[in-house]
């Protein structure tokens, strides 16, 4: 196929061919051309969902998982980093028409210390190294732990691990050429996760002029799911046995979008991830950047955390000669126009067509 437009980041306005599934700024004879108008993105990208986490709770079976992946393909998230699932979802990678997933094999967590029945629950702290290496092993170069949950003795959020096996275990995923990302509600858990060398922090509300400048210095990259914290105040008023609990979260979800920009002014980098699975529905990733840019974050950047800059950071390529033919192409500039983010005018997954217009109706 044909395109001609305005391709981001770069804004250049050129023609780009599709041959084989794959980029090319050389013409290639006798094609049809999709569109002679419209701004080129590089696909989207989901940096934090759950492919395999039934929405409501509860596992996934293969064919809800593809309804998953399909949803995501269909609203522009084309990549995909699957942060915890407790199915095995390599079946997916045999439909070359669905996202590509990058997987964090399953949560590692502590007894009663996270969602039950989702991730490895660890009796003793002391397993973990050898865990973190086993999950690395099964994954696609990431690890998921939780960092912290609801310690119901002390009645609020707590970390789940010391320090010292932290470090140990994050040098071990390390070994195996994974990184590490953790699931971080409050304050507590951040120092020691920081400490230790970790990747990424997931959500991240919990962070503090302290520990924004530890994540800086390192270059530890956050995401911060802000869909998904909006939910906060609804897991407070279900937590009436908690009210410590409670109101530490209502704090942190008053204080998240405050903090998201304290951090993107600190130059933290940061991707979307919509936390979709379990509480939040797939195809939400729209819904997402918006919410970068109500956080502070410029429509380029926020635009940037969901495409070439999280491409980039999972080491996946852009719209570049002879890399897969995988874009979302607009009818308006989606900086400008942030609403037509939730309605591409064209998916573009492995040099094919998908949520094409019907040519009659204009709907899909």
């Amino acid at each position: 196929m044909h395109l001609r437009g305005v391709v981001l980041p770069d804004e250049d306005v050129r023609d780009l061919w599709v041959h084989r599934g794959r980029i090319s700024f050389e013409p290639v004879p006798g094609v049809e051309t999709l569109c002679g108008t419209g701004w080129i993105v590089p696909g989207l990208v989901d940096a934090h969902c759950h492919v395999g986490i039934r929405y409501g709770g509860g596992h996934e079976d293969h064919e809800g998982a593809i309804a998953q992946a399909e949803t995501e393909r269909d609203a522009g998230a084309l990549l995909l980093r699957d942060a915890g699932s407790p199915i095995d979802t390599r079946f997916l990678e045999t439909r070359d028409d669905l996202p590509e997933i990058i997987r964090a094999g399953r949560h590692i967590a502590r007894p009663k210390r996270y969602i039950r029945e989702l991730g490895i629950e660890l009796d003793d702290e002391r397993d973990l190294p050898e865990i973190i290496a086993e999950q690395a092993r099964l994954g696609d170069g990431w690890v998921k732990i939780v960092g912290d949950w609801i310690d119901r003795s002390a009645g609020d959020l707590r970390p789940l691990w010391s320090d010292a096996i932290l470090k140990e275990a994050i040098d071990a995923a390390h070994r195996e050429g994974a990184r590490v990302t953790a699931h971080v509600f409050g304050e507590d858990a951040l120092y020691g996760l920081l400490d230790a060398g970790i990747d990424c922090i997931e959500h991240g509300t919990g962070l503090t002029d302290d520990t924004i400048e530890m994540m800086a210095a390192r270059g530890t990259a956050l995401v911060p799911t802000l869909i998904n914290i909006d939910t906060f105040p609804g897991i407070a008023d279900s937590a009436g046995k908690f009210p410590i609990y409670a109101a530490h979260m209502r704090d942190l979800h008053r204080r998240s979008r405050e903090t998201v920009a304290k951090a993107h002014d600190a130059g933290i980098p940061i991707y979307t991830g919509t936390d979709a699975g379990g509480s939040i529905r797939h195809g939400r990733i729209a819904d997402e950047i918006t919410a970068l840019m109500a956080a502070g974050l410029s429509r380029h950047d926020a635009l940037g955390a969901s495409s070439w800059n999280a491409r980039t950071w999972l080491n996946r390529p852009n719209i570049e000669p002879g890399a897969p033919a995988d874009f979302v192409v607009y009818h308006q500039d989606p900086r400008t126009h942030p609403e037509v983010l939730a309605n591409p005018s064209w998916v573009v997954l492995r040099g094919r067509v998908h949520n094409r217009p019907d040519p009659v109706t204009g709907h899909r």
